[in-house]
């Protein structure tokens, strides 16, 4: 006689957090090993990426990161360069390569907020490859992400339609939508990401590891 395989519990997770935010990266590294370590358990989850701007008034232009960091934190180039180094090594921990330095540039991320909603709505199941080929094209390749063409090339990665993805764009489609989610997720108290709400109660905050993540998720299944 053998065992019986465990009961299948799948957690809601809304993923609330920005493309330009280094520790939703990480964040999301460690959740997506944690979620692979629960499946054993039966735990799986339905993770879905909701819309949060660090810098919704963000010039077309962008702004370099060290002038950046040091105007709305009050870093030195010092302490950014050193916190940039800990990213780097936090992000590849997670499985993501940070070429971030000195040159590097933040961005408007509206566009690539709208580009995840449709995602979401014509092919849920693309948009976690989405989500990560935004973060590859800001993070690792350094490129601009309110570059229709780079946004565009991001869809296509993630096995989505090129073409509908610059139609999207191109017609300003589910900026209402975008703008409606970012106010829910501001009323519910969201004012700095990654947040991870699981089945709309659970917070947990910041870019967590694996290991903090498999415990949160693990007690809040025994709960649900």
């Amino acid at each position: 006689m053998t065992d019986a395989a465990p009961a299948l519990k799948t957690l809601k997770i809304d993923f609330v957090s920005d493309v330009v935010c280094p520790w939703c990266a990480v964040g999301l590294g460690g959740l997506e090993t944690a979620l692979e370590r629960l499946e054993g358990e039966g735990i799986k989850a339905d993770v879905r990426f909701q819309p949060f701007e660090l810098n919704p008034q963000m010039a077309p232009e962008g702004e370099n990161i060290v002038e950046h960091i040091g105007r709305k934190y009050g870093s030195t180039p010092e302490q950014s360069a050193a916190n940039r180094a800990m990213i780097r090594q936090r992000g590849a921990e997670a499985g993501f390569d940070m070429q971030m330095g000195e040159d590097s540039r933040i961005w408007n991320t509206f566009d690539a907020h709208r580009l995840l909603h449709w995602a979401q709505e014509t092919a849920p199941d693309r948009q976690g490859a989405l989500k990560r080929a935004l973060f590859v094209a800001h993070f690792t390749e350094n490129r601009n992400i309110t570059d229709a063409g780079v946004l565009t090339q991001a869809a296509e990665t993630a096995g989505l339609d090129r073409a509908e993805a610059g139609e999207v764009l191109a017609s300003g489609r589910y900026a209402q939508a975008v703008r409606a989610a970012e106010d829910l997720w501001r009323s519910r108290g969201i004012t700095s990401v990654p947040a991870v709400v699981v089945e709309g109660k659970y917070l947990i905050s910041g870019g967590q590891p694996a290991d903090a993540f498999e415990q949160a998720l693990r007690q809040i299944a025994g709960e649900a």
